[in-house]
């Protein structure tokens, strides 16, 4: 039978194999089913050789029972031994072991053998060895091998002794000898022996071998015949055998010439020009190589591609590559793709390409080709995707980043990675009734792979089955390490789109149960060098993938912990030492920090916190080494060290939260009397009272390193514990808390705040600060729509607010402790004021009241936390002489910071309305000099253009200011249907721990807390209340009861914006501002003739008419929430023909923008489509707050409009008495237009004269 040809096989072997291929076809397969005739021991290869009993043998009768004679064996032949053989030197000749081959090495019998070689190697073309004899003794064999001092007298007659035995032997002996010779020795041995004969023959250097055979073929036959000539034996039956054995160990189908096959093995191609525009190409490493560099081939980076001259992997012969039949190719592609991917991620391509190469990538289906790969059944090819999968999913910047703020405030909440394009709805759904619609889940369902994926990548990779594939792997396959955690990242990044993936994961069959089983089991061995295995052993990843699906809800953390059993395996690493682990050092350091981490999230809901009492002794353990451990001089050791002290703080803190809601929760069960509520949890106030000397102790011994910044980190979790301490329980006694309040001022608090650390912390404020410099939130990778990250990818350009030198922990966790103590005992606000006084936090809060944040998902992080340091650093403002002075200040930060809140932030938002954007210590205007501030304001709003018909500004000031609480209240109902959000957010900031239910945040895709034109709130919902989409009319029904006290509150609170917080409205455009006060006029048919809104509105129209926010208007945006604000000035036309009885104010708003620099189409309208209007459009050019030359310069150029001024003066439609301000603008440009130098004008002139005249006809 033949076999298949293996990668051991040498050459004689595939030759031997090839002949018997060959031979095998003329032969005929043997009939197992007879046999054939033969004895004795002679056998025929075609025989079977199986001891058979064959039925046609069996005699008749039954043998007698005399003993058969022995059995005799096949092998026995090939084994003779000898009686005086020794069994154990038998043993040692058949010992193939390598240290028992190397002991029998003779130096002696080497030489004897090379010499066999010198002289049975010859061939055709080489002259032989004896020749060399016979003129001057042996060349190869020099004697230095024998260790004797006459070792040219020994080799000398070895050299004797051979020609003797040579003469002795036949011609066929030698052949014979010959033959055996070259089957026992190395070919390659033989090719070196033949070729350094040919090279000393012919006296040339040592070359190539290609070098060597055209020399040796240009001598011809003249060097063979001199070389035979010198031979003593004939050598011509070996030429003649030698000949016949080349004949014969030719290839198959190797003598026919394919020159297209060896284009191959030519010269490269020479380097054409470099051109404008090329494809790139890449290296092994993902880099970018340029055209004119020029590389050498030794790379390996030189192919058979469209440009073989150039060296490098384009993306299309990557892709090629990925689909070859040969694995290493498919490798080597995805190994490529995975750099390219990282590199493209860290912004390494941005000057050098032209467009985005992921997105270019994803087009061309690297995804699909990822996933495919998956299915792959070679383990290499599915380590190479998973890497590359990791390299486009997975940013490790984002996960560094999230793991910095973990234990910061509020640092747990995180936002959910999902894409914040929104879909459009399908137009069949258009007419279609809301029970009769498809759900979203339908919607997708139905949707391709490529839909979903080109949409939203993750959901993609989940509906194309990634899960159960990753099982499989996890499972079966069993990867290296290093894929193993890339599996696991991945898995944690898919936990991080939402709380849908999130479980998709825990329902995915099998996939927890393995990570749970080979990842986080409860008994394991000590870790082995010999084969290094992630498997049946606790892995970091792989809590933190636990971790990380527990902050998707409550729901799915009950089911981790209880379920899956995560309660007993993660008791398994709480209770002993990392030390005592029996891991790595810095694997045992953080699967106990991601341990802690877990517990955290898991008390964050109130969960787990019966462990509290179990583990009460290493928790207590831990806190009082936490000093200690900043001993150590390892670095990295002192880093893993305090990463944990920082992960047990958290927990401490959320379970001093949970067990403050205890008595709550009692009540409300006693209360409830049967009905369902939240039980109570386990720990009471009781259980972690006893933890407020410790944290104190610990207070007062870290100020001894405030130089050290990794021990600044502590305070911020000794200062949310402490807060929790002092809250009011049953057990509350006021006057010895406030004594207690009042030592940890005077001993650790005010010593904290002047310590120069902590000032040199608030000077770095606006270096760090993500509000100051928003090119820190502007990513240098390339962003996917489909694939949302934080900003991290890549190396850091700037300061970034999570690095490790920021002070944002710190200065927060202080300013939240300042808060607490605080709010229990307010004689002691004065206390702190210098820390709000000092010039380097004036200098950040000025610079945090000029910024412009915008809210992206490459911000939302820093933003978050910069806004909680602002929020708390707000609330610590005192009613105090002092801080008046920057009261104005304070209260533009506030107005600033408001809009640039982000979902879940809508506790905060309630606050600064609450307790600051309306109060009156906030604003000192209303307070010092009330009617000269007013006048000043009045000044300023009227300078370069005066408004006649305005009213004086400083009593509509003054009595804005004194209606001040009234507009809160006007604001915080309108902000009513914010309230379930507001409940939430205030659970979050306050730690009620039972009734969270999940630590992601709402999604970045709904906007920001409150809307950038939250002033004009009032406005828009009257708006949508009474106003028609069908054409702009309005409903007949009379206003809703105190819709004209919500206008009039609304216009002034705008108005004091406007005249003393200009820069509070920089966010919202003109033409918004524009197209929110024309909601007064489309609301209702009468509301903009009442008194107060009139006198208002010319107020803010004035300031709008100002020729700096006149140059600044553009209608061609379109306002927030509106296609265009041609559709709005349409309908404003309509409403102006229907109810408007010629109101000054309704038709200023309509002149304004038909000034010549903005579109025509507006102008069209008017004199196109409502020419009626002009009739009633009587605002007079002294009454009009706009320069009428901006409606006369530049001269009209439009001939369609210069020929509706033509003929609506012709046709007095258009009459001076009606519409003053329009009939000047249509003489003033069609005078323009017929006294210019162009000859067109009469043409168009003439042809308007004869339509004007046919129309006075008709």
């Amino acid at each position: 039978m033949l076999r298949r040809p293996k990668p051991t096989d040498s050459e004689e072997d595939l030759l031997r194999e090839q002949q018997r291929f060959l031979s095998s076809s003329a032969l005929k397969r043997p009939d197992k089913r007879r046999g054939e005739e033969g004895t004795g021991d002679h056998e025929d290869p075609q025989e079977d050789p199986r001891d058979v009993v064959k039925m046609s043998d069996l005699p008749d009768e039954i043998p007698s029972l005399t003993p058969a004679p022995p059995k005799k064996s096949r092998f026995k032949k090939e084994h003779v031994r000898f009686e005086d053989d020794d069994p154990e030197d038998h043993l040692n000749r058949h010992d193939m072991h390598i240290s028992a081959v190397l002991s029998r090495i003779i130096v002696s019998d080497i030489w004897t053998q090379v010499q066999y070689l010198s002289v049975f190697l010859c061939s055709p073309g080489l002259p032989s060895l004896k020749s060399y004899q016979i003129m001057g003794g042996p060349l190869l064999v020099s004697g230095q091998g024998l260790g004797s001092s006459d070792a040219a007298q020994e080799t000398m007659k070895i050299h004797q002794e051979n020609q003797a035995r040579l003469q002795e032997m036949s011609q066929e002996e030698i052949l014979e000898e010959q033959r055996k010779l070259l089957h026992q020795l190395d070919p390659m041995l033989v090719d070196f022996v033949r070729s350094q004969k040919t090279r000393k023959l012919c006296g040339s250097p040592a070359g190539s071998s290609s070098t060597r055979n055209r020399r040796v073929e240009d001598q011809g036959a003249s060097q063979k015949n001199a070389a035979h000539d010198q031979c003593a034996v004939d050598t011509a039956p070996v030429e003649k055998e030698m000949d016949v054995d080349m004949e014969e160990d030719k290839w198959v189908h190797m003598d026919k010439l394919e020159p297209d096959k060896l284009e191959w093995t030519r010269d490269l191609p020479r380097r054409k020009g470099a051109k404008k525009t090329m494809q790139a190409r890449f290296g092994f490493d993902g880099t970018l190589i340029p055209p004119s560099e020029d590389l050498p081939t030794h790379l390996g980076l030189h192919h058979h591609g469209e440009d073989p001259e150039l060296a490098g992997y384009s993306l299309q012969e990557l892709f090629l590559l990925s689909r070859s039949q040969v694995t290493q190719q498919r490798v080597l592609a995805l190994s490529i793709l995975a750099n390219i991917i990282t590199k493209a991620h860290a912004g390494a391509f941005a000057s050098d390409l032209k467009g985005s190469i992921l997105l270019t990538l994803l087009d061309a289906g690297l995804l699909f080709l990822l996933r495919f790969s998956l299915d792959d059944s070679v383990e290499g090819v599915m380590s190479a995707a998973i890497q590359a999968m990791r390299a486009l999913l997975v940013s490790p910047g984002d996960e560094d980043a999230l793991n910095t703020t973990f234990p910061w405030f509020l640092g747990m909440y995180c936002f959910p990675l999902l894409p914040t394009t929104k879909e459009e709805e399908d137009e069949e759904d258009e007419g279609i009734g809301e029970f009769t619609k498809e759900t979203a889940n339908e919607k997708e369902e139905r949707k391709s792979d490529h839909d979903v994926a080109r949409q939203d990548m993750v959901k993609g990779l989940l509906k194309m089955k990634l899960l159960p594939r990753l099982r499989y792997i996890l499972e079966v396959v069993r990867p290296s390490p290093r894929v193993v955690l890339d599996m696991l990242e991945l898995l944690v990044r898919i936990a991080r789109h939402s709380t849908s993936t999130a479980t998709q994961i825990l329902d995915c069959p099998g996939l927890m149960e393995t990570v749970m089983a080979e990842f986080l089991p409860i008994s394991w061995a000590p870790p082995s060098s010999a084969v290094p295995s992630l498997y049946e052993r606790p892995v970091a990843m792989a809590i933190k993938l636990l971790r990380v699906l527990g902050t998707a809800g409550r729901h799915i953390c009950a089911r981790l912990l209880n379920s899956l059993g995560g309660k007993e395996r993660l008791s398994r690493l709480l209770v002993v030492e990392p030390q005592e682990l029996m891991l790595e050092t810095e694997e045992a350091f953080q699967c106990s920090t991601e341990a802690f981490r877990l517990w955290a999230v898991a008390a964050s809901y109130g969960q787990s916190c019966s462990l509290y009492g179990d583990l009460y002794p290493v928790l207590v353990n831990a806190l009082q080494s936490v000093n200690q451990s900043q001993m150590s001089t390892d670095h990295a050791l002192l880093s893993l060290m305090l990463q944990r002290a920082q992960a047990i703080l958290v927990l401490l803190t959320q379970v001093t939260h949970t067990a403050g809601c205890h008595e709550e929760l009692q009540a409300g069960l006693v209360r409830s009397q049967g009905a369902e509520s939240l039980p109570p949890p386990p720990v009471t106030w009781a259980h972690v009272a006893g933890l407020q000397p410790t944290v104190k102790g610990l207070l007062k011994a870290s100020q001894k390193r405030l130089g050290d910044h990794q021990t600044l980190r502590y305070l911020v979790f000794f200062g949310l514990l402490t807060q929790r301490c002092s809250l009011s329980q049953s057990s509350f006694k006021p006057i010895e808390c406030l004594q207690e309040l009042e030592s940890l001022t005077s001993e650790v608090l005010l010593p904290l705040q002047s310590h120069q650390v902590v000032q040199k912390m608030m000077y770095s404020l606006r270096t760090y600060s993500a509000i100051c410099n928003s090119h820190s939130c502007i990513p240098g990778s390339e962003l996917v729509p489909s694939l949302p990250g934080l900003g991290f990818f890549g190396e850091k350009t700037h300061p970034s607010l999570s690095d490790p030198a920021s002070p944002f922990p710190l200065l927060t966790a202080l300013c939240y402790l300042l808060n607490s103590v605080i709010a229990i005992h307010r004689g002691l606000i004065t206390k702190f004021t210098p820390l709000l006084m000092s010039e380097s936090l004036v200098r950040y809060m000025q610079a945090c009241a000029q910024s412009r944040p915008t809210l992206s998902h490459c911000s939302p992080l820093q933003l978050r936390h910069e806004h909680h340091l602002l929020y708390l650093l707000l609330r610590l403002v005192p009613v105090d002489p002092d801080v008046a002075k920057y009261a104005s200040l304070f209260h533009q930060v506030a107005l600033v910071m408001l809009p640039s809140l982000q979902p879940g932030s809508e506790y905060m938002a309630h606050e600064l309305m609450s307790v600051i954007i309306f109060n009156q210590d906030f604003i000192p205007e209303c307070i010092s000099g009330g009617p000269e501030a007013a006048a000043l304001a009045e000044l300023r709003l009227q300078e370069g253009f005066s408004t006649p018909q305005a009213p004086p500004l400083a009593p509509l000031l003054r009595e804005v200011c004194l209606q001040l609480s009234s507009v809160r209240g006007c604001y915080l109902t309108h902000l009513a249907y914010c309230k379930p959000a507001v409940l939430s957010s205030r659970d979050t900031h306050l730690g009620r721990t039972p009734w969270v239910q999940s630590l992601l945040l709402p999604n970045l895709s709904l906007g920001p807390a409150l809307p950038s034109d939250w002033p004009f709130l009032p406005l828009i919902s009257l708006y949508e209340r009474m106003g028609r989409s069908d054409g702009g009319g309005v409903q007949t029904d009379s206003l809703p009861a105190g819709s004209l006290v919500s206008v009039i509150y609304c216009l002034q609170w705008h108005l004091l914006l406007e005249s003393w917080r200009e820069g509070s409205l920089a966010m919202v455009p003109p033409v918004a501002k524009l197209a929110r006060l024309a909601c007064i006029f489309l609301s209702s048919s009468d509301l903009f003739l009442e008194p107060p809104v009139q006198r208002l509105m010319w107020a803010l129209f004035g300031g709008l008419t100002r020729p700096a926010k006149l140059a600044g208007l553009d209608l061609t945006t379109p306002p927030p929430g509106l296609a265009s604000f041609h559709d709005l000035y349409s309908a404003l036309l309509d409403q102006f023909e229907a109810v408007s009885f010629g109101d000054e104010l309704f038709g200023c708003f309509l002149l304004l923008p038909l000034q010549r620099r903005h579109s025509v189409t507006m102008r069209l309208a008017v004199f196109g489509e409502h020419v009626g209007l002009l009739r009633s459009l009587g605002v007079s050019v002294q009454k009009l707050p706009i320069p009428l030359e901006n409606y006369i310069l530049p001269p009209e150029d439009s001939l369609p409009l210069l020929w509706l001024y033509f003929r609506t003066l012709v046709m007095k439609s258009l009459r001076r008495a009606w519409c003053p301000v329009l009939y000047s603008v249509a003489v003033a440009h069609v005078n323009a237009f017929i006294f210019s130098q162009d000859p067109a004008p009469q043409v168009c002139i003439t042809f308007a004269t004869q339509d004007c005249r046919s129309n006075n006809c008709d």
